[in-house]
């Protein structure tokens, strides 16, 4: 921060401001007007507004309305498919001056090294980023992680000047029933900021997971669960990801009124969705097109985040706040002409002044070698249970049908829609496999497979044909980890994903142009979903209602059993 005595002096007048934005207009979060008069920045602060500066830079934004920077309020980077690097410059320009990230995924394959590695790498990135400590590595006991987190590592982990707290707690059958490992956790941030994960709860046992001192919530998919959980005293962050798509259903919710609870997240977005759409800029437009007052959105995606997070020191376009402004077209267009992060301008050469630190998780995948055998699924009995996929969102179907065994495998059935889902342990641990019946995808031929299969990023496998699923499978351990689709022997189109099997070292662009070449290649296979890798991925959590599949069998979550 810039020293005391320049900040006073420039804000008062008595020195020249180091920079000046003149000729916008600024958005009012607390009454929505829009306001005439220059910007004063001195260093990385606000120190003047509403009166007239001068600078030794002076910026003309004429013409263009001043906002404060977005802040996503939760997010996974590792699941943009991108280093934090390269997120940075994915978003920022797009005016998400803050990520509040949490990095259990890479935490779930190679443990604290990468949860240091996104402390180490938010030291010099443009955007702002909180890295929040992984509070379930992993989620549960019915997967095979690549690490496990106690809470004698988390405690290793704390005090690191990007920390905000503990990251989502989505062990909340382990908070309800008192477990002993996730008291020692909530213990250690008793008293600060623990972000919530509980879908569907209510009524005593939300009681019991509000009254452990969590304080916010993201998994909310419908208005009456959103309130319940307001009511309580939760700040709901409403969520549209590149798989779960939940602000149609909450925007009603969002009001002038509620804006003070209720802030914005992504949850996450891949960089083909963000090139597509945008990123919180696209929430914010879309929800101000669907009848969402302009100061309920800008105050959710701002001052509302800043303040659920104990961020004091952002959220606001006002003297003392942290320089993170966004100068759009119109309040209504949100389309970000120039962005300031921390005081500096977001630029080309901004990016490329920044201190690169090298990749860890090379070399994650170690799957065992799998044949077509290896994906036959027998059984006793012809009911079957199978996972009935929700388009958009990440809660599942739990359903049955019958399945006929022939030659002791049941076997896909194309005219029902049921193919072969099968999970198979890559971190070297056991070599489980385990296999089931997916119904939603309307795979016709071939199959897709990921090392991304939260959260324990096993390899998650979908098909019609044994051999090209066994072909698909061991191509990821080629590539260290990534997506394939393959069909007919033959590999039709991948992603490689070397740094723990979850990231590219490829620029943003190369990785939004491979994703368009990995969804024409599936839905040459007949998928029908937008985003079939993702709600892939998502098939294998097990703290996500209703049924699920890890590597050690199908998860009826609702139970919080294995079944099969």
């Amino acid at each position: 921060m810039a020293q005391l005595e320049n900040r006073i002096a420039q804000g008062r007048g008595d020195e020249i401001a180091d920079v000046v934005l003149r000729g916008g207009r600024m958005l009012d979060l607390v009454t929505g007007e829009l306001l005439e008069g220059d910007v004063a920045l001195c260093g990385d602060t606000v120190v003047g507004t509403l009166d007239s500066y001068e600078g030794r830079e002076v910026v003309d934004v004429s013409g263009l309305i001043l906002v404060p920077g977005f802040i996503d309020t939760h997010l996974h980077i590792e699941s943009s498919l991108v280093t934090p690097y390269e997120f940075d410059r994915c978003v920022t320009p797009r005016g998400v001056t803050t990520a509040i990230c949490d990095p259990h995924e890479i935490a779930n394959v190679i443990g604290a090294p990468g949860v240091r590695y996104f402390q180490q790498a938010a030291r010099h990135t443009l955007l702002s980023i909180k890295v929040q400590l992984s509070s379930c590595v992993p989620s549960t006991h019915m997967e095979t992680a690549g690490a496990e987190l106690l809470a004698a590592d988390i405690a290793e982990l704390m005090g690191d000047p990007s920390g905000l707290g503990m990251a989502e707690f989505m062990n909340y059958p382990g908070v309800i029933h008192r477990d002993p490992q996730a008291m020692d956790k909530l213990r250690l941030f008793e008293g600060g900021h623990v972000d919530g994960h509980c879908p569907l709860l209510s009524g005593r046992d939300l009681n019991a997971y509000v009254a452990a001192g969590i304080r916010t919530e993201h998994e909310a998919t419908s208005p009456e669960e959103a309130l319940e959980k307001l009511r309580k005293g939760m700040r709901v962050l409403i969520r549209e990801g590149s798989v779960s798509k939940d602000m149609h259903a909450l925007r009603p919710l969002l009001t002038e009124r509620t804006a003070p609870y209720m802030c914005l997240c992504t949850d996450d977005r891949n960089p083909l969705d963000i090139g597509e759409h945008g990123h919180l800029d696209y929430m914010i437009r879309e929800m101000i097109r669907l009848g969402t007052t302009p100061l309920a959105a800008y105050r959710a995606a701002t001052l509302s985040a800043a303040e659920a997070f104990g961020l004091k020191d952002r959220g606001m376009i006002a003297p003392g706040k942290r320089a993170d402004i966004v100068a759009v077209d119109s309040l209504e267009g949100c389309h970000a002409a120039m962005v300031w992060a921390g005081g500096v301008q977001v630029t080309d050469d901004a990016f490329a002044a920044r201190t690169v630190i090298p990749p860890v998780g090379r070399g994650s995948v170690k799957a065992p070698t799998v044949t077509g055998a290896s994906f036959r699924s027998g059984g006793n009995r012809t009911e079957t249970d199978v996972i009935g996929i929700r388009e958009g969102q990440i809660l599942t179907d739990h359903l049955h049908e019958d399945i006929p065994i022939t030659d002791g495998d049941k076997r896909p059935d194309l005219a029902r829609d049921l193919v072969r889902i099968a999970v198979v342990e890559r971190h070297g641990k056991n070599g489980n496999i385990a296999s089931g019946f997916v119904k939603g995808f309307g795979l016709k031929s071939g199959a897709i497979a990921s090392t991304v299969c939260h959260d324990h990023h096993n390899i998650a496998c979908v098909g019609v044909d044994y051999d090209d699923m066994a072909l698909a499978a061991n191509r990821l351990g080629e590539i260290e980890g990534g997506f394939v689709v393959a069909s007919g022997g033959k590999v039709l189109a991948e992603l490689a994903l070397p740094v723990a099997g979850l990231m590219s070292l490829e620029p943003f662009e190369v990785v939004r142009d491979r994703l368009e070449q990995l969804r024409a290649a599936a839905k040459s296979l007949g998928v029908t979903l937008e985003e079939p890798f993702l709600q892939l991925a998502f098939l294998a959590l097990p703290v996500i209602p209703s049924l699920k599949i890890t590597d050690r069998g199908m998860v009826d979550v609702m139970k919080f059993e294995i079944i099969a």
